[in-house]
């Protein structure tokens, strides 16, 4: 998961649970708010109806039936006054309750406001009673509006999130970008900072281009003694050649000595192509070759096949080429060829007598891909997973095999950048398959 998605989920899910906490405690807050004020209405109410106790009807009425009660048309108030036992003490202190009452069959819940009191010598208690529904209603009103404030938060907060993230994390992918992905060669490193305002980001600009001076120059020294390898190394071993090549023109020489002499010129000739294999590698990874020109993939295929036809014929090898429709592309034709060839090459080299080698082709979406399969002993899975490495060798038997062929195809490949993938089986052969992306 990316960082920026990250920081947006952890700030989205940080907040959800504070406007959480928050919308709990408001409707916690609210039914308190709610029954206080419903509590001080009563007490307003009590308040006037006992002022307004010299009113004539109502004397009248306690007068007649001792007792009052009224309530309105919805039934969500009621009052009722009653004349009690004077012998009682009285309860000067008024007394609020939650109760569920019963008013023409109908049940409902009220708060219920009880206080007693004298009247022109007389003791009254009085109960003046609000139904509940209403802070029921308004805590399901405030309810479903804090689940509304909520949903509308955690969006804007993620939108919101997730464009100040972008914005703040802007330099760093310019710095992975520039600086990382789109660097080929470290000698032409831009060492420009990327302009931002945060500290951390400015210690990794520095820091990938302190890095990347000292790759640079690790860059130069092994150009350099790429060079003198070339130099110091291939010279001496031509002269070796020669001179070793004169000795056998010696008529005094004796069978021994030819030997000897054939033996060492063995060695040279095997140094001085695994010399050449690895200045190969060296300027392909080192961008020394030019991609200009229009390679027939078809064409290269049938070059290389007609080249090692000796060898097909040496193995007895049936070789079988399905490619239909062509394919062209830009790239250098000599290293194609080569890459083609020392696949081919290790087709024939590790395969079976009577064996076969196929080429075949398929259109894809996107590109093509070509396979180069072949009858042969195969590898284990642990040959697979290290056959691209340098001077790894497979099947021993083989005295001409550097463990290169692999090696360069690989880097080849990379130049051109096709996709090179290897499957086999011990026993059941070897499957190549090369995958070229349309440009």
């Amino acid at each position: 998961m990316k960082l920026q998605l990250k920081l947006a989920l952890y700030n989205t899910l940080t907040k959800i649970a504070i406007i959480t906490m928050l919308g709990i405690l408001i409707l916690t807050t609210i039914n308190h708010i709610s029954v206080k004020h419903l509590q001080d209405r009563l007490l307003q109410k009590k308040s006037k109806l006992i002022a307004n106790l010299s009113v004539s009807e109502i004397n009248d009425l306690l007068t007649k039936q001792r007792t009052f009660t009224d309530y309105n048309l919805l039934k969500e108030e009621y009052i009722i006054l009653k004349e009690v036992n004077a012998g009682n003490e009285i309860e000067t202190k008024d007394h609020f309750s939650q109760e569920i009452r019963s008013i023409e069959n109908d049940d409902e819940e009220y708060q219920i406001l009880t206080s007693e009191f004298i009247y022109e010598g007389k003791k009254y208690r009085l109960e003046v009673g609000e139904t509940m529904s209403a802070v029921s209603q308004l805590e399901h009103t405030i309810s479903v509006f804090t689940f509304f404030i909520l949903l509308v938060a955690v969006v804007l907060t993620l939108i919101s999130d997730m464009a100040f993230t972008q914005f703040l994390l802007a330099p760093f992918y310019q710095i992975i970008d520039r600086k990382l992905n789109k660097v080929n060669d470290p000698i032409n490193f831009n060492y420009n900072p990327v302009k931002t305002s945060t500290k951390d980001f400015k210690i990794l600009d520095q820091s990938i281009s302190i890095l990347m001076k000292k790759i640079a120059s690790l860059f130069l020294t092994e150009k350099e003694f790429i060079a003198n390898v070339s130099h110091e190394l291939l010279t001496p071993i031509s002269v070796l050649n020669t001179r070793l090549e004169n000795l056998l023109n010696d008529e005094a020489l004796s069978v021994e000595g030819e030997n000897k002499i054939f033996a060492c010129l063995k060695t040279l000739n095997r140094l001085k192509s695994i010399i050449n294999s690895l200045l190969l590698i060296s300027k392909i990874e080192n961008d020394q070759y030019v991609k200009a020109d229009t390679i027939s993939l078809k064409e290269t295929v049938q070059e290389v096949c007609e080249d090692l036809e000796h060898r097909l014929l040496m193995m007895d090898l049936r070789l079988e080429i399905e490619l239909g429709n062509d394919y062209h592309f830009k790239g250098n034709r000599s290293l194609f060829h080569i890459l083609i060839t020392n696949l081919v090459s290790n087709a024939i080299k590790y395969n079976v007598r009577s064996g076969f080698v196929k080429i075949y082709g398929n259109d894809l979406v996107d590109g093509f891909q070509l396979i180069i399969e072949d009858s042969g002993r195969g590898m284990t899975p642990e040959e697979v997973n290290t056959a691209f490495v340098r001077f790894e060798k497979f099947q021993s038997d083989k005295q001409d095999s550097y463990g290169l062929g692999l090696a360069i195809a690989s880097s080849i490949a990379d130049f051109h950048q096709i996709q090179i993938v290897l499957d086999s089986e011990k026993g059941k052969g070897t499957v190549v398959k090369l995958f070229f992306k349309s440009r």
